[in-house]
């Protein structure tokens, strides 16, 4: 909703806004846009009259704001309806959907379309560090944008992504996720199977042939030519990772028809080489060429709140990253541990679904690789996390406010030690009280 501000206001409109408990770095983008966002749901905001209220999918039926437009017959749209009426009509959409790794390989297939002079706008659910913005319009005839499956409004349960009608079409991976409104994950293949019936037959559907849950989706009907990638050995593929190095900071992209072309670049993890393979073969399909592509990502400098390096200091590195689903966890984890030294894992459980306990069983495996793992039990945590994460044994720490988390980490952080800070929200300011804390403290190890 943040993104869609920004573009109302690029656009020439005047925009406002209210929300609860914004937070870094949308609420530093919303400001130095000069939108004005008012705290809370008070109808009084809604005073003059605007000429159109985009209602993000948070909110419901009982809200103060939303009954006052109701009552007062105020026009309303859905935050993705009026992007697709506005903003991407007659584009070359190119949208990146997927359980994981949207925000990341979005920003990559913005960067790399920038860099091969296309000038795309985009709406991506980050801010890519390149940018410095999570949203742009753009006169350029491409558009990228992260096409999430999360319902679209109270008014409209169909995922946001139908409205987007891509040319251009990534399936990254799909899993079980978002528990609060869909009942099991055949609910969220039927709306994947909805997004693929919007893809025109001159158009490319992009997926990973790793992923049986994206070929089940595949085998409703697709109408619409397809490329794969894969990062998974056995696996056959038409893009490819291959003689992957240093954890993936360095690796051959290949392709059927192409010379391997070898990428060396600050990211590392496996999924980020998958993520860049999509973004590769997506921004081919709109004429950029794989070398142009590999040279841009070569230059790509991440997302924030995505692995983003927020301090190094007396040999500690203290990471801030969205992880909040198992297998992104899983993989952040490993990645970190590759490179050696020790990994200290905070978690804030704290989407819907990870309050639900929906993953818990599932939790433990993936913070094995950490050597401490704290893990925050906030009071709407609906299951218990010392009994649910007991396989965890000694290394676990449970805590239930954001300062002993900090008084738990200063007691026992050294040189070499790696912090990663995973959570969807704000946690309390964690992030920033962490990093000054740190840098006012001497260290065991450190000179």
């Amino acid at each position: 909703m943040g993104g869609l501000a920004a573009l109302a206001r690029h656009a020439g409109h005047r925009v406002t806004g209210s929300d609860a408990g914004v937070y870094p770095p949308m609420s530093e983008q919303l400001a130095a846009l000069g939108i004005d966002v008012m705290q809370g749901y008070d109808p009084a905001h809604l005073d003059p009259a605007p000429d159109c209220v985009l209602i993000g999918n948070v909110m419901s039926r009982g809200n103060a704001a939303v009954e006052y437009v109701l009552d007062k017959g105020l026009t309303f749209r859905s935050g993705p309806q009026w992007l697709a009426e506005h903003l991407l009509a007659g584009k070359w959409v190119l949208a990146v959907a997927g359980t994981h790794g949207k925000t990341t390989t979005s920003s990559m297939l913005a960067w790399i379309l920038d860099y091969a002079g296309l000038q795309p706008g985009f709406l991506i659910g980050g801010v890519p560090a390149d940018f410095g913005l999570s949203a742009r319009a753009s006169a350029s005839n491409f558009f990228v944008v992260e096409a999430d499956e999360y319902d679209t409004a109270f008014f409209d349960k169909r995922s946001k992504f139908v409205h987007y009608l891509p040319r251009t079409l990534v399936l990254g991976n799909l899993e079980y996720d978002h528990a609060d409104i869909f009942p099991n994950l055949d609910a969220i293949k039927h709306q994947f199977h909805q997004l693929l019936r919007t893809v025109p037959r001159q158009g490319l559907v992009i997926h990973n042939a790793a992923d049986s849950n994206l070929d089940a989706v595949l085998d409703m009907g697709c109408w619409t030519p397809r490329e794969s990638f894969t990062v998974v050995s056995d696996v056959p593929g038409n893009w490819r990772a291959a003689d992957v190095r240093r954890s993936g900071r360095s690796f051959l992209v290949t392709h059927e028809t192409h010379k391997p072309a070898r990428l060396d670049w600050q990211l590392g993890g496996l999924h980020n080489v998958s993520n860049a393979l999509a973004a590769i073969a997506a921004a081919r399909h709109a004429g950029v060429p794989v070398a142009t592509s590999v040279a841009a990502l070569q230059k790509f400098s991440g997302v924030r709140r995505r692995m983003e390096l927020i301090l190094e200091h007396d040999g500690v590195r203290i990471y801030d990253d969205f992880a909040h689903h198992p297998t992104a966890i899983a993989s952040t984890l490993r990645g970190l541990a590759d490179d050696g030294g020790r990994v200290l894992a905070v978690l804030e459980p704290r989407s819907n679904t990870m309050k639900m306990g929906v993953h818990k069983a599932a939790l433990a495996e993936a913070l094995a690789s950490a050597d401490r793992v704290i893990v925050y039990q906030g009071e709407d945590l609906h299951w218990d996390v010392a009994e649910d994460l007991a396989a965890l044994g000694d290394k676990l720490l449970v805590a239930t406010d954001t300062a002993g988390i900090i008084d738990a980490l200063l007691a026992q952080l050294q040189s070499g030690d790696r912090v990663v800070i995973m959570s969807n929200g704000g946690f309390d300011g964690l992030h920033r009280r962490l990093v000054n804390a740190v840098k006012n403290t001497s260290l065991a190890g450190s000179d």
